[in-house]
């Protein structure tokens, strides 16, 4: 079943990166839960607007799976998310910054349909790349 898992979280991602918010809003079970930086969504209705928010900020967002473990109904994949600043991202205007942001995030299924991810990733440096955050002054 780890297997069948992970080709499941794949799918998801691949719907993000080309868009197909419907596709991978069919992924996910009625009751799914978005944990994450900037707090808990719900239902497919819910990742849409997540992904459509970040997809408008960042049209040529694209999610690389550096990492991807399973074991039993979890799975744990490390991946990059790189894209250029083009619309407003939590009132910033687009800069035309390319960002590149670490990111992990630990999924659960049930009978290969998602019904929970939680997600964390360097929400203060991607704030200071486009400039919502003054960059923290290095010490010599």
């Amino acid at each position: 079943m780890s297997a069948e898992n992970k080709a499941v979280v794949r799918r998801l991602i691949e719907a993000i990166n080309e868009g197909r918010l419907d596709d991978g809003a069919a992924l996910l079970a009625d009751g799914y839960v978005y944990r994450g930086p900037g707090g808990d969504l719900h239902g497919p209705q819910g990742w849409k607007q997540l992904v459509a928010m970040y997809r408008g900020a960042f049209p040529d967002l694209v999610l690389t799976i550096d990492l991807q473990i399973a074991e039993g109904d979890t799975v744990a994949t490390r991946f990059t998310a790189r894209g250029t600043h083009r619309g407003d991202l939590a009132g910033v205007a687009a800069t035309g910054r390319y960002l590149t942001v670490p990111c992990l995030m630990m999924t659960r299924l049930v009978k290969g349909i998602v019904v929970e991810d939680f997600e964390q990733f360097d929400q203060l440096a991607m704030f200071q790349a486009i400039g919502k955050l003054p960059a923290v002054a290095q010490s010599a």
